[in-house]
């Protein structure tokens, strides 16, 4: 069990320093990081190399077990501060579009990279030998660990939203060999919400979080690596980035059903 939680951090670290590494190729942040209304400036590319640098070694260290605690802790408050302070703004007040949840993705996207951040921090045991050498910042984070595997499911429960709202649109990823797209584009999405809302609710789950995270697992294999090896380069490797994230959350899901210590956390608030 506990190698497979091990490998679960592995998989969000993985998707980070991946995420990191695309950055660096294409020389510009992921939606998914940043919203596409940044401005570009003397030196640009070098700030882009910059904060890809971070976000490698960030989870290559999460990755090893490297000061990940604290690391996925500080990962999860710069996400969540990029959601509110800028994935938000920029949709109510950039995209005309706003009112469409579809175009919220990679809003909701950067909500699970910080929630997963948590959940990693919250499967790591803490002595309170340890905790005596923790400072204030890491503990008020600490606050925040419960409602980690909540970032995610809010997202999971928007994208099944997602899949009733656009239907057509999200048949047509349903791979062709697969009969019954229609029905296969229903079924994900009722799964998403109910995984979802259960998750949050604490109805059976360990249940509900191990089929999300089996899900996922699925979707990636059937789904995202192959587009991504038909297709690695258009939109800026935007097939290879859902490759990324599809295995990150799926190994969050994992951590949600078996390493993420919710109730002793709750307990501390």
């Amino acid at each position: 069990m506990e190698i497979l939680i091990k490998l679960a951090r592995i998989s969000y670290g993985i998707m980070i320093a991946g995420l990191g590494v695309q950055q660096i190729f294409y020389k510009d942040f992921r939606p998914v990081i940043l919203p596409p209304w940044h401005f570009s400036f003397p030196g640009f590319a070098l700030f882009v190399y910059f904060v890809s640098a971070i976000l490698i070694a960030a989870g290559i260290a999460i990755a090893l077990d490297r000061k990940a605690k604290t690391i996925s802790l500080i990962l999860g408050a710069i996400f969540l501060l990029l959601f509110l302070f800028c994935q938000v703004p920029y949709e109510l007040i950039a995209d005309p579009y706003y009112m469409h949840l579809g175009v919220w993705t990679s809003a909701q996207k950067e909500l699970v990279l910080s929630g997963g951040a948590f959940v990693v921090a919250g499967s790591f045991h803490t002595g309170n030998e340890n905790r005596q050498n923790e400072s204030s910042l890491i503990r008020l984070l600490e606050k925040i660990v419960p409602f980690g595997s909540v970032f995610m499911c809010i997202t999971m429960i928007c994208f099944g939203i997602d899949h009733f709202l656009y239907a057509e649109g999200v048949s047509t990823l349903v791979p062709a060999w697969m009969p019954g797209h229609m029905f296969w584009t229903y079924f994900a999405g009722v799964a998403l919400i109910g995984s979802g809302i259960t998750i949050i609710l604490r109805i059976r789950l360990k249940l509900s979080a191990l089929l999300l995270a089996l899900m996922i697992i699925i979707w990636l294999l059937i789904l995202h690596i192959p587009r991504a090896v038909a297709d690695p380069y258009s939109l800026q490797g935007n097939e290879v980035s859902s490759v990324f994230e599809a295995f990150g959350f799926s190994g969050i899901a994992y951590l949600i059903a078996y390493g993420y210590h919710t109730k002793r956390a709750m307990k501390k608030i």
